[in-house]
């Protein structure tokens, strides 16, 4: 399967659809562009980050543009933003597992894991 994600809108109770995510590989303070996506109605990418052939171990950074987001289904939210993009940065130490990498957030909180 390789590596993916998926964000939930614990506000409210549904997959964050149209959200924006960029995706980097990162070596120390260096971070190299791989992708930027807008998420499906599903609230995930329409193809895995990475297929289970592509994916190597290192370093990478998920970048969700929240305030945009929550803008877009009408939130107001006080500015500046208390939450504006939210990165996880998380490594891959065996290539040839499955990484998922799921957001759960708020326009106030957030959470992740290591998903199956």
């Amino acid at each position: 399967m390789g590596l993916s994600t998926h964000v939930l809108d614990t506000m409210h109770g549904c997959p964050a659809a149209g959200m924006q995510v960029a995706f980097y590989r990162t070596e120390g303070d260096q971070a190299t562009l791989l992708a930027q996506l807008v998420l499906n109605a599903d609230g995930r990418t329409d193809a895995p980050l990475f297929d289970h052939a592509s994916l190597r171990t290192g370093t990478y950074r998920l970048t969700f543009d929240v305030a945009a987001y929550f803008k877009a289904r009408g939130v107001q939210l006080p500015e500046p933003n208390f939450l504006n993009r939210v990165s996880l940065d998380f490594g891959v130490a065996h290539a040839d597992q499955h990484y998922h990498v799921p957001l759960l957030v708020s326009p106030w909180s957030y959470s992740t894991y290591r998903g199956s």
